[in-house]
C-alpha cells in the first residue's frame, strides 16, 4: 500500500524541481511511512510513498520496465499478481522483483488500457511513457483506492489524496457549494466532484490518458443489474450457494497474500463474521482480530464482538472509544476524510486503526461490500415496503411494517401513526421514479441546508443534485427491478463516495493500516447482481443467502440478530462539559460569520437547543456533525495558513532523474 502524487508539465511552463513532489509527498506520508521515492525530468514529476506489504525488499517506487521507456506509481494490491506472472512469463517476460507493482507494469506495457480488465484488486496507479509523453492513470473497478486531479497553468497535477495536489502549492482551493449541497443530500459528493472547485476525483472503474494534445477519460467497467427475467440466474438457491462459496473462498485466499501479517476485523455483525470464519479455515492457528466498542452502550456490539472471537479462536483484542474521544479526535479524522460529513461513525474507525499501527499490524481483511452485494440495508427493505404501501395508500398496517425496521432508535418506536405516515409517504405515488428508494434519505439529509448562509443560497440558486442523478444512470436502469436500482445507487453513491474513503481508506491509511474487502471482488459483484432479488431479501430478511451460507459457522445469535447500523454517538459527544475548544471556536459567532458558510442564527439556534438537553432528532444530530465538520474543512484546507503545522517525510526519498524530454526543449 502506497500513497502517490506528480505533475506532468504538457506546456512549456515553470521547471519542476525535486522539492515540489517531495512537499506533496510529504502531506501523505502516513500512506507510506517505510519508503519515498521520486522519478522526475523537466517535463514529469512521480512520486511515490510506500507502506511495504509484498516484496518488502525490491518493491521500490517509482519502477521502470526493462528498457526504462515506463514508471509506475502505484497504490494498491493486484491480488492475482502471481497467476498474472506466470502468464506473462509463457509470453516471454522476465522479472527483477516478486512485486505485484512490476507485473502491473509489464502488463500494462503488453495490454495497454485493457490491462485492467485483467486485474482482480484495489489500486490507483499511474503510468508514463517516456516516448510518447503520455501519461496514464487507472482506478479499480469500485473505488477502493482514492485517486485525484487538477489541470492549472499548465499542468496536470495528481495524487492520492487532495492535500498531495495542495502541497503542489499550484492551485487555491476553494469550497464549491454545489458539492456541499451534495453532500448535505447524499452523505458524498457526485463523482468526478470533489468539496474542492477544479479538482476532481478519478471516477471508480476509469481511467485517464493525457498528453500535451488531449484528455481522455473513460469507463472501463459498470455493476449492471438483469433487464429481463431471462438475465437472471437460472440455478435453484442451493446452487448458488455453491458458486457463492467458491467465489468467496478465492477471493479470501487472494486477499490473505503478503509478506506481512495480515489481521481481520471484527464488528459483531454477519459480514466480518463471516469473512473471518473464512479465514480461520485458512490460517489454522494464531489468526488476530481486532474490534471497537462504545462506552455508550446504546452504540456498544462489543458482547456479539466477544461472542464470535470466541466461538472462532481467534487472537483477540477489542478497544473501546468514549464520547469525549470521538470529539477529541474529530479535527484529525476531518483533516484526513478531506471531506464534510455528517456522521461521527468514521472516528471509532480511525481510533480502531491507531491501536491497530500500534500492534505493528499493516494489513486487515474487512466485511465491507456484502449490505451492497446482498441487500443487507434498512433502505432497501424502505423501498419494497414503500412501494408496497403505495398500492393501497390509505392502508394503515402496510406502513407499521416500517417500524420493525429500527427495534435500536428509540425514536421510531411508538411514534403516533399520522406522524409515522407523514414522515414515510414522501412520494409515495412517485414509485416509477428511477431513484425512487433513496429520495426519502435524500430528502431528509437535504434538510441539513436550511443552516446555509443567504450567500450560500443565492449562489446556489435553484440547483437541486438529485437532478444530477438522472446524467449518471446507465443504460437500461429503468427496466431494472426496484431492488436492482436500489443496489446500484447504494453501490455507486454511497459504497463509494462514502464508506470506502471516510470510512475505510482514510481512516485506515491515516494510521498506515491497508484494508483488504472479500466481498468487493469484482467477480463476486457481478455474481450477486445476476441473484434473484428473493436470494437477497427473502420478504424482510436481508442478505438470504449469505445467512444460509454462513449459518452453523459462526454463532446462531450472530446469524439470526437483527441488523443494526453502525451508528457513533453525536450530540452526546460533542455538547458535552469540558467540550473541546476546538469546537467552541468554530462553533462561535465570529468564526460561523467569518467562513460565511452558514447562517450563525440558525445554528446557534440549533446548539442552544441541544445545549438545553432536549432530545436531538437523526437530523439534527447529522446537522451538529455537518456543519462542524464543515467549518474544520474550510479552516484546515481553504485557510492552511491558521496555524496548519508543517509535516515531513519520514523517509530520505530516492531520486531517479530522467533524461530531458526531446519534445520540451527549445529549438
Amino acid at each position: 500500500m502506497c500513497g502517490i502524487a506528480g505533475i506532468y508539465r504538457f506546456e512549456n511552463s515553470t521547471p519542476l524541481a525535486e522539492e515540489t513532489i517531495e512537499k506533496m509527498l510529504a502531506q501523505i506520508n502516513y500512506r507510506g511511512p517505510d519508503e519515498s521515492g521520486i522519478y522526475i525530468n523537466n517535463k514529469i514529476g512521480l512520486g511515490s510513498v510506500r507502506l511495504s506489504i509484498i516484496d518488502l525488499a525490491n518493491g521500490q517506487q517509482p519502477m521502470s520496465n526493462q528498457n526504462g521507456s515506463l514508471w509506475i506509481v502505484f497504490n494498491g494490491e493486484i491480488f492475482n499478481y502471481i497467476e498474472l506472472r506466470n502468464e506473462l512469463q509463457q509470453e516471454g517476460y522476465t522479472f527483477r522483483t516478486s512485486s505485484d507493482t512490476e507485473v502491473l507494469l509489464q502488463l500494462y506495457e503488453k495490454y495497454g488500457e485493457d490491462c485492467l480488465n485483467k486485474l482482480n484488486g484495489q489500486f490507483a496507479f499511474a503510468v508514463w511513457n517516456t516516448i510518447t509523453n503520455e501519461l496514464f492513470l487507472a482506478r479499480d473497478r469500485v473505488g477502493i483506492r482514492p485517486l485525484f486531479y487538477t489541470q492549472t497553468n499548465g499542468s496536470f497535477i495528481f495524487g492520492s489524496e487532495i492535500k498531495a495536489i495542495l502541497g503542489s502549492r499550484e492551485i487555491n482551493p476553494e469550497m464549491d457549494y454545489k458539492s456541499l449541497s451534495q453532500i448535505f443530500t447524499f452523505w458524498t459528493t457526485l463523482t468526478p466532484a470533489t468539496i474542492f472547485k477544479n479538482i476532481f476525483e478519478v471516477p471508480p472503474g476509469h481511467f485517464i490518458k493525457i498528453n500535451s494534445n488531449k484528455f481522455v477519460i473513460k469507463k472501463y467497467w459498470e455493476l449492471n443489474f438483469p433487464s429481463s427475467p431471462t438475465e437472471y440466474y437460472k440455478g435453484s438457491l442451493e446452487d448458488a450457494i455453491r458458486e457463492f462459496d467458491i467465489l468467496l473462498k478465492d477471493s479470501i485466499q487472494f486477499r490473505l497474500r503478503a509478506d506481512v501479517p495480515v489481521a481481520a476485523y471484527l464488528s459483531g455483525g454477519i459480514d466480518s463474521s463471516a469473512t473471518t470464519a473464512l479465514i480461520k479455515d485458512v490460517v489454522q492457528n494464531n489468526l488476530q482480530t481486532f474490534s471497537i466498542g462504545f462506552a455508550d452502550k446504546e452504540f456498544d456490539e462489543s458482547l456479539y464482538q466477544k461472542e464470535v472471537s470466541q466461538f472462532l479462536k481467534t487472537n483477540h483484542t477489542g478497544f473501546t472509544i468514549s464520547n469525549e474521544e470521538i470529539s477529541d479526535y474529530f479535527q484529525d479524522v476531518i483533516w484526513h476524510t478531506e471531506i464534510p460529513i455528517i456522521r461521527t461513525a468514521p472516528v471509532p474507525m480511525f481510533s480502531l486503526s491507531k491501536q491497530v499501527h500500534n500492534t505493528s499490524i499493516k494489513v486487515v481483511v474487512t466485511g465491507e461490500g456484502a449490505d451492497e452485494a446482498l441487500s443487507g440495508y434498512n433502505i432497501f427493505k424502505e423501498a419494497i415496503i414503500r412501494e408496497f404501501w403505495s398500492k393501497q395508500p390509505d392502508s394503515k398496517l402496510r406502513p407499521l411494517l416500517l417500524q420493525k425496521l429500527y427495534p435500536y432508535i428509540s425514536q421510531m418506536q411508538g411514534k403516533n401513526k399520522n406522524i409515522f405516515k407523514f414522515f414515510y409517504g414522501y412520494k409515495l405515488g412517485e414509485t416509477h421514479l428511477p431513484y425512487y428508494s433513496h429520495l426519502l434519505r435524500w430528502k431528509n439529509t437535504s434538510l441539513l441546508q436550511h443552516h446555509f448562509a443567504d450567500e450560500v443560497k443565492a449562489q446556489l440558486g435553484n440547483y437541486n443534485p438529485i437532478d444530477a442523478i438522472a446524467e449518471m444512470l446507465p443504460e437500461g436502469f429503468d427496466k431494472w427491478e426496484l431492488l436492482s436500482r436500489a443496489q446500484w445507487l447504494e453501490t455507486k453513491i454511497f459504497m463509494s463516495g462514502y464508506l470506502l474513503s471516510s470510512q475505510g481508506d482514510r481512516m485506515a491509511m491515516a494510521n498506515s493500516v491497508e484494508g483488504r474487502y472479500p466481498f468487493l471482488d469484482h467477480r463476486l459483484l457481478e455474481f450477486c447482481a445476476t441473484l434473484p432479488s428473493t436470494f437477497k431479501l427473502h420478504g424482510l430478511n436481508e442478505k438470504y443467502l449469505l445467512k444460509k451460507y454462513i449459518s452453523g459457522r459462526i454463532p446462531e445469535s450472530v446469524v439470526k440478530r437483527s441488523k443494526q447500523a453502525y451508528r457513533a454517538p453525536v450530540t452526546s459527544s460533542f455538547i458535552r462539559k469540558n467540550a473541546p475548544e476546538y469546537l467552541l471556536e468554530k462553533l462561535s459567532e465570529p468564526a460561523v460569520k467569518d467562513a460565511g458558510i452558514f447562517n450563525f442564527s440558525t445554528v446557534d439556534k440549533l446548539l442552544n437547543k441541544l445545549r438545553n438537553n432536549a432530545p436531538a432528532t437523526e437530523i439534527e444530530s447529522m446537522m451538529l456533525a455537518g456543519i462542524l465538520s464543515t467549518q474544520i474543512i474550510n479552516e484546515k484546507f481553504i485557510h492552511p495558513e491558521r496555524g496548519q503545522s508543517q509535516v515531513h517525510l519520514s523517509s530520505t526519498p530516492r531520486i531517479i532523474r530522467g533524461p530531458i524530454s526531446q519534445s520540451y526543449t527549445k529549438s
